[in-house]
């Protein structure tokens, strides 16, 4: 049964989303432009904090794996994964990826490629469609996953190993314990993230919604309008539903394994049936200039000239992955549950953004060779209308019409898997950080959810919504900084008590010992080994 405050976050945050969705849907130019003149500012005034910021997480993430602490476990030290690597690295994608990818993998190098970022170089330019690369890489790589990582293996850290709620306000709890009065403001922590994650899922609903629209239109004729919409999102909210009331170890498992499965296949055959030689050498090319240049694109600004092109692409980006994190490292958290901190940080810095870079390299490069080989008309088609240029390039290819249905079904497959995570997630955040939230929550935000897009849609209010989502990424960051701090006084915290532990065990002083792998060991071979083994593996 949950607790009373569990019902108190519940109830606030659902009064707080439908206040602001039905604000964006009575004024949306209003609301919309307000929100939007909020958030220019913000990115504008704090655009520097933010690259500091994602730059700072992915530093100390990798630190914190190559350290004495990687051999953690989140969970009990004896404890094993609880999903395979393949299921694991689905989940994953599903839950930090979806529709975006799909939306942005062709359409994204084709923008850069038109105007090169910085004005670096001259449009429409081999060169440009280099740069085109090298900069989609770097938005969609590391760094995009860094704010996810960070909350993910702080909670899963806190849920797993320590006992805790999977909540943001659980993790900051030894800290408020010392100023009493702070502690009644806790559940606020709780309501923040609720609130942004809903309205980050329902305008993500909303694009991937009005991208199935687009293809449905380029492929079949079927006319882009609300109507259409509608019927797109009840079937997505059946689907999801029936995900839903499957639980997290069979639809969400399942529908991500097939998400996986879907994105391989699709790029193998465009790799095979598209420019093969010239996709295998834009992939190498832009791994090599990514790789050579992430220091300097991490921390790049312009503060003598125009920040108008880094706001619009990599700090709203680093503003969007931190807003969303409370949703993505809260799921990644919920499935990570056994590994290794080393473990978990290469696995999540590393795969998903492997994944998006090898599908930016395929399909951006087949796009950007088929413009630069024969004015294929794709930048055109960019321009004009987003959601169904990548339906465009398909057109250019054997068949087509079976390409463009797959896609879509990725897509309708990927947004389902978001909204039935987000009901998840979000009912978890409101029901305690309970691993298994009931039921009848789960459908409620689920219903919710769906309710918040089509109101959205039908008034044009999506972008208004999105921004203030967006927003949400400032106060969080700080939150984010206080949640590194805990996790590193927990982690010394741990080490120091169970190499206390070893010491009253065996008699002696296990200087450098690693106590993390010594508490794996079973009880006879603690006594054999220790603490002549244990004394040998020093992890200075």
């Amino acid at each position: 049964m949950a607790k009373p405050g569990g019902h108190r976050v519940f109830w606030i945050s659902a009064a707080i989303i439908v206040a602001l969705v039905a604000i964006g849907a009575a004024f949306p130019e209003q609301f919309g432009g307000a929100a939007e003149a909020a958030l220019s500012s913000t990115i504008h005034v704090f655009g520097w904090f933010y690259l500091f910021s994602v730059f700072g997480f992915v530093i100390f993430l990798f630190g914190l794996a190559l350290s004495k602490y990687g051999k953690i476990r989140l969970g009990p030290q004896d404890s094993t994964p609880s999903y395979s690597f393949f299921s694991w690295v689905s989940m994953l994608l599903a839950a930090g990826f979806g529709v975006g990818l799909v939306f942005y993998g062709m359409a994204e190098p084709m923008m850069h490629y038109m105007e090169p970022p910085f004005g670096d170089r001259e449009p429409e330019t081999e060169a440009a469609a280099r740069y085109a690369i090298q900069y989609s890489y770097f938005n969609w790589g590391v760094h995009q996953w860094a704010a996810f990582s960070v909350v993910g293996l702080i909670i899963a850290y806190f849920q797993f190993r320590k006992g805790q709620a999977g909540l943001v306000s659980s993790v900051l709890s030894s800290m408020t314990a010392k100023y009493p009065n702070a502690r009644r403001y806790a559940p606020a922590l709780d309501i923040f993230a609720v609130v942004a994650t809903v309205m980050g899922v329902a305008t993500s609903l909303g694009l991937g919604t009005l991208q199935v629209n687009g293809g449905l239109n380029a492929v079949f004729g079927i006319p882009e309008n609300t109507l259409w919409q509608f019927i797109i999102l009840s079937c997505m909210f059946v689907a999801y539903m029936a995900s839903t009331w499957s639980g997290l170890d069979k639809g969400i498992k399942r529908l991500s394994n097939l998400n996986l499965a879907l994105c391989l296949g699709l790029m193998a055959y465009v790799l095979f049936t598209g420019p093969t030689l010239a996709i295998l050498e834009t992939i190498t090319l832009g791994i090599g200039d990514y790789l050579q240049n992430m220091i300097g694109m991490s921390l790049r600004i312009s503060p003598f000239s125009d920040n108008s092109w880094i706001g619009d692409w990599t700090v709203f980006y680093w503003a969007w992955v931190i807003a969303w994190s409370p949703f993505v490292g809260t799921f990644v958290a919920r499935v990570s549950r056994g590994r290794t901190i080393r473990e978990y940080v290469f696995g999540v810095l590393i795969m998903p953004p492997l994944l998006a870079c090898l599908w930016i390299g395929v399909f951006g490069g087949a796009a950007l060779h088929m413009e630069l080989g024969s004015d294929a008309g794709l930048a055109a088609a960019t321009q004009d209308n987003i959601t169904v240029a990548l339906f465009e390039m398909f057109d250019l290819m054997p068949f087509s019409t079976v390409l463009s249905s797959v896609t879509m079904l990725l897509i309708f497959i990927f947004l389902v898997t978001s909204a039935d995570s987000a009901s998840y997630i979000v009912s978890q955040m409101t029901d305690n950080g309970s691993i298994n939230p009931p039921l009848y929550k789960r459908i409620s935000w689920g219903v919710l959810i769906a309710a918040i897009c089509l109101t959205l849609i039908a008034s044009g209010g999506l972008t208004g919504l999105q921004s203030a989502a967006v927003l949400s990424a400032l106060p969080f960051t700080f939150i984010l900084y206080l949640m590194v701090v805990v996790l590193v006084q927990e982690l010394r915290t741990d080490r120091k008590a169970m190499l206390t532990a070893l010491y009253r065990r065996h008699g002696d002083t296990p200087v450098g010992a690693d106590p993390f792998e010594a508490e794996s060991l079973g009880e006879d071979d603690r006594y054999r080994r220790a603490p002549s083994v244990i004394n040998r593996r020093i992890n200075h």
